[in-house]
């Protein structure tokens, strides 16, 4: 599985909120207590935190394809809490026991262990689907005397020169939409956001970015809402873009 630019931030993200919840938790005391130094606090917590966080990750990506994480970020949470439990569960023993006492603890005990993993794995949970991966990609027009957006450069012959409205992602493939029509090309939508910086547009589902000046309709219902653009093409807007393309005056 090859890790998207995206992937590989969001990835280095979860990351890093994970090692700065290791020092809040090692700071903290929780679960160690105070009489343990900080020094030995923070070298038990940090790795722990990270190894989990990088099991996370994995599993996360895994399920995107499975779960729509744009309409059922609680779905997304329940789900991947499930999934990370088990293994965490026996990471945490097994470093545990080695770390403290330099052998494997009973199994009673992984029992014992088993709400507060639980209880930090789903916390952790929410914050890879609310926090970490909630970020709205939005694409900017190129100033005056700079050169267009390079994901022109892949419009098919037949739609060279056209004005791209909207694109689509089918698969492994991304469907352009254009004033001259539509075609496919072989490429994922998570690559092409970074080319199409030098249009105006936003992400505005796992499926769609749109460019800002096609849209000539919002229509709003049942807590979602649904762009129609140039043409006629409708476009949904999942919960997790909503806010910010409400903040940013898209509707």
């Amino acid at each position: 599985m090859s890790l998207t630019s995206e992937a590989a931030r969001d990835f280095v993200r979860g990351l890093g909120i994970a090692a700065i919840a290791g020092v809040v938790l090692a700071l903290s005391g929780a679960f160690t207590g105070p009489g343990l130094s900080l020094t030995a606090r923070l070298t038990y917590w940090v790795p722990m935190m990270v190894a989990g966080a990088s099991w996370g990750q994995v599993c996360s990506l895994l399920l995107d394809r499975f779960v729509n994480l744009d309409d059922r970020p609680w779905l997304m949470v329940a789900t991947l809490t499930a999934v990370m439990f088990g293994p965490l569960l026996l990471i945490v023993w097994a470093g545990t026991g080695l770390f403290f006492e330099r052998e494997l603890y009973t199994v009673a005990t992984m029992a014992q262990m088993a709400v507060p993993v639980l209880v930090i794995t789903a916390t952790m949970s929410a914050i890879n689907v609310f926090v970490t991966r909630a970020r709205t990609v939005e694409t900017h027009e190129a100033p005056a005397g700079q050169a267009p957006a390079r994901f022109l450069d892949r419009l098919p012959p037949k739609l060279k020169g056209g004005r791209l409205i909207a694109v689509q992602s089918e698969d492994h493939y991304l469907r352009l939409h254009t004033d001259r029509g539509s075609d496919l090309i072989l490429m994922r939508l998570a690559d092409a956001l970074g080319e199409l910086e030098g249009l105006e547009g936003a992400q505005t589902h796992r499926s769609w970015w749109v460019a800002r000046d096609a849209v000539t309709d919002v229509a709003r219902g049942d807590g979602r809402a649904v762009l129609t653009l140039d043409g006629g093409l409708t476009v949904p807007v999942s919960r997790r873009h909503a806010r910010a393309l409400r903040a940013a005056g898209w509707y």
